[in-house]
């Protein structure tokens, strides 16, 4: 079917198909508008969760208190809630859940795989919806180029509007009242094989989006739609154009660039003091063949921070230059301010967390280089990181091919080859946090080594639209564990870890003496902050592949995380958990209280 037909066809179900349940309780009033004073100032509202990482800066760190370290062995599941979105499409047979609710004066916000939005009352204890929006993806048409699972992590609040994006690439506007839809545009494009799976971040009047899809060989960007006039006001695209800063880094002769990959597909933060968004780039495409992409390959495995007003690159910080083991670099940016100690002048930080088992501090004025630290136990593809530049140690500026490791390379002299971290990563998407009072930053971790197989691309033959374009692929080499790693922002020191069976999967929330988490196989648990002893823990009987949130109604704390193994793990990687086969697709919601 043609792309404008296609668009046309879902764009008229989302306002017409897409209308839901409201009516069900009058009394479900949409709460005060959102206004950009509102998401400025997060913690005069500590009993609501009113950003995708709670505030601009990334930390999922909450002041609530009645949930802690003497309390939380009291705490019970309150109300559980089933979703929908467990539909197959595409090369999926399920949906799953990955997204962070927003609460916002009594009512959650969550969305599932398929990008339906459930408006749920929490007011008196338990829970219920008040509406449903479906905007009715096209399920098999995204489905079949959404690389790594039916996901969407959630929604954004903006005056009187819930906005979300849909697997098949649109954002959409519904209003939080009746949850009828405003307005939609479509800002990515399938038939190319963009998709998007990223909550939306809200700066101003802009809501910012990014794209999935270096692995059918898109070129990435990061999109700015004006809420008020429905427009896109930049796009800035994370592969540059011949002749633009940066092209200079793609060295081939056939134009690589163009199917180039950078995908964006990781919530970005911002900074109100200096105007700047911190955003993460995906890896380049072809993930496997980098001898096809010689040079750097700027923006990808890069932190970038822009103008938000206008899209402009202020500066970059390159990771691992000329990838050959897509290390995506797209993981959130945590924004810290430490003030001056022992000598040193107070830093302003972003932490990352990055694919290729390594943490950096970044200074937030110019992206230098502060400290990097080893995060998994097995790094096989670098010897460690230069403590001047940040770059991997074997790094040359003067050779277009990057000669890293060589054992750890698949490449067209060596097919096959073992990396450590193994390419899901040392930390995938699922997002960190930080407690500001102890300084500690928590990172989920994934223990992984794995073999790589490097297929030769051919210029002008191999890439084809929407199918993928990886120039090889990987196999799975031994079992996958994972661990809590707590590392020390002012130091950049390991100062704790807690190994654990199962990949670190879904993500944390910290508050003054606690972190929660999760396993794959359904428990939900809390830790000590400082030591990480486990104090307490629940098994959901659904797999967990999302991160933990918090919030008060009528003054009273609850935790809520979505319960729905999915995404790539269920698909790519499940041999090397082989326990987690038995686990069962879900769709629920639950919500646990004192």
């Amino acid at each position: 079917m043609p792309t404008d037909v296609r668009l046309g066809r879902i764009g008229a179900c989302a306002l017409v198909c897409g209308i839901a349940l409201h009516g069900l309780h009058d009394s479900a009033s949409a709460a005060d508008p959102v206004t950009q004073e509102r998401l400025l100032n997060p913690d005069r509202e500590p009993g609501n969760w009113l950003h995708h990482h709670r505030d601009y800066a990334s930390q999922r760190f909450t002041p609530l208190n009645q949930i802690n370290r003497d309390s939380v062995k009291n705490l019970r599941v309150a109300w559980t809630m089933h979703l929908g979105g467990t539909e197959g499409g595409g090369i999926w047979s399920h949906g799953g859940l990955e997204g962070t609710p927003i609460a916002e004066n009594g009512f959650l916000y969550v969305t599932d795989g398929w990008g339906s939005v459930y408006k749920i009352d929490t007011r008196g204890g338990r829970g219920r919806l008040v509406w449903k929006m479906d905007p009715k993806t096209d399920r098999d048409w995204a489905g079949a180029v959404a690389c790594c699972g039916v996901n969407n992590r959630g929604v954004a609040l903006w005056g009187e509007m819930v906005v979300s994006h849909t697997l098949d690439g649109r954002l959409l506007a519904t209003n939080k009242e009746t949850g009828e839809v405003a307005w939609h545009r479509q800002v990515a494009d399938p038939e190319k094989g963009e998709t998007i799976t990223g909550a939306p971040l809200i700066v101003k009047d802009l809501v910012i989006t990014g794209v999935a899809g270096a692995e059918y060989g898109i070129r990435g960007w990061i999109a700015a739609t004006d809420m008020k006039t429905q427009k896109e006001v930049w796009r800035t695209h994370t592969i540059p154009a011949k002749g633009e800063p940066g092209s200079e880094t793609w060295k081939d002769s056939h134009n690589a660039a163009a199917t180039g990959g950078g995908s964006t597909w990781v919530t970005g933060s911002y900074e109100p003091s200096t105007n700047t968004l911190y955003w993460g780039v995906g890896n380049p495409g072809p993930d496997w063949d980098h001898e096809y992409r010689p040079g750097d390959n700027l923006y990808t495995d890069s932190t970038l921070a822009l103008d938000p007003d206008t899209g402009r690159i202020k500066w970059h910080f390159q990771h691992t230059p000329n990838d050959p083991y897509d290390y995506d670099s797209a993981a959130e940016k945590v924004l810290v301010d430490l003030p001056a100690a022992g000598g040193q002048a107070a830093r302003r930080l972003a932490l990352t967390a990055d694919r290729n088992g390594f943490a950096y501090a970044l200074d937030r004025a110019n992206g230098g280089f502060v400290w990097g630290t080893q995060f998994v136990k097995r790094v096989n593809w670098t010897s460690g990181l230069n403590p001047e530049t940040g770059k991997p140690n074997e790094y040359d500026p003067n050779k277009a091919v990057q000669p890293y490791v060589a054992a750890s390379i698949p490449n067209r002299q060596n097919a096959k080859a073992v990396i450590c971290p193994g390419n899901m990563g040392g930390k995938n998407w699922p997002p960190t946090a930080y407690n500001p009072a102890l300084r500690y930053w928590y990172i989920p971790v994934i223990e992984s080594c794995n073999t790589i197989t490097n297929e030769v691309m051919k210029p002008g033959e191999s890439f084809k639209p929407r199918e993928f374009f990886t120039g090889g692929g990987p196999s799975q080499h031994e079992r996958i564990t994972g661990s809590v790693t707590t590392i020390d922002a002012t130091t950049g020191k390991i100062v704790a870890k807690l190994e654990t069976h199962f990949p670190q999967l879904g993500g944390f929330l910290a508050s003054r003496d606690l972190l929660f988490g999760s396993q794959p196989d359904g428990e939900v648990f809390a830790l000590d902050a400082k030591t990480l002893e486990k104090l307490w823990s629940f098994h959901t009987g659904g797999g967990v592949n999302a991160p933990p949130m918090t919030f008060t109604v009528d003054g009273k704390q609850y935790l809520a995380v979505l319960v729905g193994l999915g995404g790539a793990w269920d698909k790519w990687f499940i041999d090397s958990t082989p326990e987690l086969k038995t686990v069962p697709p879900s769709s629920t919601l639950y919500v646990f209280a004192l």
